[in-house]
C-alpha cells in the first residue's frame, strides 16, 4: 500500500471518530430527555435560553426544560397542563433540567410551558 492510500484511510478514520465524537456531545442532552420521559417526541420549543421537549403516549404528555448550556445552577421550571386539569409543574434551581412532568391528556390539548433564567417559552394549546 502507498503512502497517499495511508494518509487517506487515515483522514477518513480522522472523519469518523471526529463525528462520533460530535454527536457524543450534542446528543446527552436529548438523551438524558428521552430517559425521562416516555413516548415519541412529538414537539421541541426552542426559545433564548433553553428548549422544552414534549413527549406523547397512550394519552399521556411528558415535558422536559433543557438548558442551552448546562452545568450551573439556575431557576428552571416546566410545566404541562391539559384544558380543564390543573398544571404539573416542576421549578427550582437546577444545573441540567426541569422535569419531567407529566399528565393525562387523553385527546385533551395540552399548554406546555417552559423557563431557564430569564428566556421562557408558553406554547398555547397544542397536541388537539
Amino acid at each position: 500500500m502507498d503512502t497517499g492510500a495511508i494518509r487517506r484511510r487515515l483522514a477518513v478514520g480522522m472523519a469518523v471518530l471526529t463525528a462520533a465524537g460530535l454527536l457524543a456531545i450534542a446528543a446527552p442532552a436529548e438523551a438524558q430527555a428521552a430517559a425521562h420521559c416516555p413516548g415519541r417526541k412529538v414537539r421541541t420549543l426552542p426559545f433564548s435560553t433553553g428548549t422544552v421537549l414534549v413527549y406523547k403516549r397512550n394519552g399521556y404528555v411528558c415535558a422536559v426544560t433543557l438548558p442551552k448550556k448546562p452545568g450551573s445552577k439556575r431557576k428552571m421550571s416546566v410545566s404541562v397542563q391539559a384544558r380543564g386539569g390543573w398544571p404539573a409543574v416542576d421549578e427550582g434551581r437546577f444545573q441540567y433540567r426541569a422535569g419531567p412532568v407529566e399528565v393525562h391528556a387523553g385527546q385533551r390539548c395540552v399548554w406546555v410551558k417552559g423557563r431557564v433564567g430569564r428566556g421562557s417559552v408558553s406554547s398555547g394549546w397544542i397536541l388537539c
